[in-house]
């Protein structure tokens, strides 16, 4: 028989085998814990605080000048159908940009070649062909450069139309900003040329101005610029302004250091239609030209230097800082196409040029491409 004592007892065993969850009666009071569920809350207690990862580094890729055709008799085979089949895999980033350096349009009568002209070169080819960037992996096309207006404001406006038509963006326009959603980050693109259909690369406190607007707008901005004069001996920069057939193709040193100053995180330079080095300055890497990438039908010279470019692919953090880069190296075949070159001739020519003209801040550059800053 129990004593009042020993069902005390009993109630207090009981209740302490309770709360380490054994088969003693629910008391209905509180939630009961599982194994792998949360920890039961209970009141005034503070429920765990949701985290956010912080964003990762995005890799942005980058080309120089695309010219796919000339419209109508110099348009590449099968109209064009697998154009960039073999470059596509190094492509392959978070942000694909290139500059396209051609019209996507129909001839709208009002070309800037006359039929008696020489020395004279207008490029288009079909707004269709915004299809093939597509599928290449571009997202973002520079048209800021000097056949951007080869047919007229009417063809201006009709690469762009082509270009939205198939989900691309463009940038160059006076005044764009083109902002790109990629990873959790806003990615802004600032177009620059010499020409009144671009922001300028010689008035530099415009670009200045225009990209701190980008910045304030953007976690990180990437500057495209059509600078520099062009042919097979102007590998090298000159730190001066250069001029080309009597234009002013602004001072490319002053120019690309002059965006970093204002906000810029990377220089993506084309023009010269040469590869030229490339430097940090004040951790930000300035790629002064990336060559010819593609000529179809015939359009751009592959006559050595000249036939050589390649893909700039660079990852950066959040805060724009150095997360890593490369360089793959490419060439024009016969067709104008670009492939990739296993002899690495554009990577060589970039190493050497790049030392010689930046002694002090020239990326260091590895067998396989690999981008890393200067040692200092």
């Amino acid at each position: 028989m129990s004593t009042p004592g020993a069902r005390g007892r009993t109630a207090l065993i009981c209740g302490l085998l309770l709360v380490l969850l054994t088969g003693c009666a629910d008391s209905g009071e509180g939630p009961r814990w599982e194994p792998g569920a949360a920890a039961p809350q209970t009141a005034g207690s503070s429920a765990p605080q949701a985290t956010t990862a912080a964003p990762a580094p995005v890799t942005l890729s980058a080309t120089g000048d695309i010219i796919m055709g000339n419209a109508p008799s110099r348009l590449p085979a099968d109209d064009g159908k697998g154009f960039f089949d073999s470059v596509t895999k190094a492509l392959a980033a978070d942000l694909v940009m290139g500059n396209l350096e051609e019209p996507l349009t129909v001839d709208t009568g009002t070309g800037k070649c006359g039929a008696d002209a020489t020395d004279c070169y207008q490029f288009r080819v079909p707004p269709s062909y915004a299809a093939h960037l597509r599928d290449a992996g571009f997202q973002v096309l520079n048209i800021a450069n000097n056949h951007g207006y080869d047919f007229g404001a009417a063809g201006y406006a009709n690469t762009q139309a082509a270009l939205e038509e198939h989900g691309l963006q463009h940038t160059g326009p006076p005044e764009q900003i083109t902002l790109t959603e990629v990873g959790g980050l806003t990615i802004a693109n600032v177009g620059f040329s010499p020409y009144f259909w671009g922001n300028s690369v010689v008035d530099i406190a415009a670009g200045k101005k225009l990209v701190a607007e980008a910045k304030e707008q953007a976690d990180l901005v990437v500057v495209q610029a059509h600078m520099g004069a062009e042919g097979t001996d102007r590998t090298r920069v000159t730190f001066e302004t250069e001029t080309f057939f009597g234009e002013n193709r602004g001072n490319p040193v002053a120019f690309s250091r002059a965006m970093v100053d204002a906000g810029a995180d990377l220089i993506v330079g084309h023009g010269p239609h040469v590869l030229r080095g490339m430097e940090f300055y004040k951790g930000k890497l300035i790629a002064y030209s990336l060559g010819n990438f593609a000529g179809g039908g015939g359009t751009l010279s592959t006559r050595a230097e000249l036939g050589w470019g390649g893909v700039l692919r660079v990852s950066l953090n959040p805060d724009g800082s150095w997360a890593g880069g490369e360089f793959r190296s490419t060439y024009m075949d016969g067709a104008g196409l670009p492939r990739m070159d296993a002899d690495a001739r554009g990577l060589q020519l970039i190493e050497r040029v790049s030392g010689a003209d930046f002694p002090e801040s020239a990326p260091q550059f590895g067998p396989d491409g690999r981008i890393t800053p200067p040692a200092s």
